[in-house]
């Protein structure tokens, strides 16, 4: 036996876990909130924390 489909739940547990977080963040920073989906992939998690984590939050105030 090939062990059944756990390995597909976990993966789309996994998933979840991580699409979701990135889909209530990202339009804080003004990106579109599909970008999120990049996180299924792991490459695609960590570019889109580099883009959040050098990104200006409150880019739409003057001087600060």
């Amino acid at each position: 036996m090939m062990g059944g489909g756990n390995g597909v739940l976990w993966y789309l547990v996994l998933t979840a876990l991580l699409v979701i977080p990135f889909w209530k963040i990202l339009p804080r920073y003004g990106i579109a909130a599909p970008f999120a989906l990049f996180a299924v992939l792991p490459v695609g998690a960590i570019i889109l924390l580099w883009i959040i984590a050098f990104r200006d939050k409150f880019s739409d105030r003057a001087g600060v």
